[in-house]
């Protein structure tokens, strides 16, 4: 190798190390090729360092809070509760995000993966140059691997600032605001909402939608409305964000909500509206790369472009822009390149929302299943029949079963409670797996566990309910 006018040769280069991204080119290294990673910023990407993992943190530490102050149910009294949250964000930092990301770096070493520090630039489908503030490299690569995700959208009137905020700032704020604004309520929005008003905000939410957390049921979405209630969130519906007035000390939102104009005074405003995909600027024209007109990459069923070096994974192509659905889809092209017969099946693609209680689905709706012409059932078993909820004073939400009338086959779950996150892990197995109710009502449970509620689901869905 010659370091200097002449390209450097690599199998496989990766642009970006977020959970797509540092996936792709472990897995690709495995199976045997010469792997290069480009990283601009940080090792773990979005989701790591600013994203899923800090947010869960402080999801975290506002439990904790809240549970000090009220754990008079359990016969427990505290008093004088207080949050440092110089010190949470410290620990959220230093012992959760930084142990993470050191930790992704050490695996990207062990797999033998050359992490190139820089920004990429695609020359063309064969080549590109990778260059920092002070020096550029040209790399020729046989395959390449576009993983560079999203960045939150900016909206007229709401350009960000130190008072005005996305989710990254949110992440990171120093002091606990009394007043915070959110505009828009999807997953983002909703869960950082709870972390606010946890820790004693008196949090607005501005949704453009007839509803927040579009996309999941609306008996789902309602357990968790009343528990935003229950912490004084005011959400507002079908409400448009006109404008944004800065002060060193705040912010006036001016909205408009059921005809009307309206002004809101807060400390900050959170704007998660959605995100666009970071395709721009990294010369992706130049390799022949086809895009549609939101700035997606399109791609086949392996995650291949239509250059046929270049695929891309993760935000950047089409789907809901999810951690985990760019880490599957890692391994997908990454074994494609290796020559491997896969193909991307997203029957099984969870989606979660760490709300309060947290909500997750996979697979059909029931909604869903009908629409496509489906002749299915569904059985619904309530926490509140379990004991181990009882015994954590989590009684509220459900397991949901989709299954066909025929066979009792498995096609879609939702589970809406405590550990909802973790729950689904297991119906999501079950619909991969194609089981059917039987064989989940076969599997001994422990007891007492939250994982007994998708056995008694399964066992109302086969007619032979134990505890309904």
């Amino acid at each position: 190798m010659v370091v200097g006018d002449f390209a450097i040769e690599l199998d496989t280069v990766v642009v970006g190390a977020g959970p797509g991204g540092y996936v792709a080119a472990i897995r690709a290294a495995q199976m045997g090729q010469k792997v290069a990673i480009v990283e601009k910023e940080f090792i773990g990407g979005v989701c790591l360092n600013v994203g899923c993992i800090p947010s869960k943190a402080l999801i975290t530490a506002g439990h904790k809070y809240q549970e000090s102050l009220d754990s008079s149910t359990f016969g427990v009294t505290s008093e004088n509760v207080k949050i440092d949250f110089k010190k949470t964000q410290e620990w959220k930092n230093n012992q959760v995000v930084s142990k993470l990301t050191k930790g992704v770096e050490g695996l990207l070493k062990k797999n033998k993966v050359e992490i190139l520090r820089g920004e990429a630039y695609f020359n063309d489908e064969n080549t590109m140059r990778v260059m920092t503030e002070d020096s550029a490299q040209t790399y020729s690569f046989e395959n390449a691997i576009v993983a560079t995700g999203s960045r939150p959208i900016e909206i007229p009137g709401f350009k960000f600032s130190e008072r005005i905020l996305d989710s990254t700032g949110a992440l990171n704020l120093t002091e606990i605001p009394k007043k915070m604004a959110i505009v828009g309520g999807g997953y983002i929005g909703s869960e950082l909402a709870g972390v606010y008003a946890n820790l004693g905000t008196e949090v607005t939410i501005l949704e453009g939608l007839p509803s927040i957390l579009n996309g999941f049921d609306k008996d789902m979405v309602k357990l968790v409305e009343k528990n935003f209630k229950n912490r004084g969130v005011n959400i507002v519906t079908n409400a448009m964000a006109k404008e944004s007035q800065v002060t060193d000390s705040g912010v006036t939102v001016k909205y408009e909500a059921k005809g009307e104009e309206k002004s809101l005074d807060v400390d900050y405003v959170l704007v998660t509206v959605g995100r666009k995909p970071n395709t721009d600027d990294i010369g992706l024209e130049s390799a022949g790369v086809e895009m549609d007109e939101r700035g997606l990459i399109k791609v086949n069923r392996q995650g291949r472009t239509s250059t046929e070096s270049i695929y891309a994974i993760g935000d950047v192509v089409p789907g809901p822009a999810l951690a985990h659905k760019a880490s599957y889809e890692a391994k997908i092209a990454a074994e494609a390149i290796s020559g491997k017969k896969v193909a991307v099946d997203y029957r099984a693609l969870p989606a979660v929302a760490f709300t309060d209680p947290e909500i997750a689905s996979v697979g059909y709706t029931e909604s869903e299943a009908k629409a496509e012409g489906l002749d299915v059932k569904v059985t619904k078993f309530f926490l509140g029949g379990n004991g181990r909820a009882l015994s954590l004073n989590a009684t509220e939400g459900f397991v949901r079963l989709v299954t066909m009338k025929e066979d009792n086959v498995i096609v879609g779950a939702q589970v809406a409670g405590v550990s909802a996150s973790d729950i689904i892990a297991e119906l999501g197995l079950a619909i991969e797996s194609g089981m059917n109710a039987e064989d989940i009502a076969l599997t001994i449970h422990g007891h007492p566990s939250l994982g007994e509620v998708v056995m008694d689901a399964a066992e109302a869905a086969l007619g032979l309910p134990i505890h309904m």
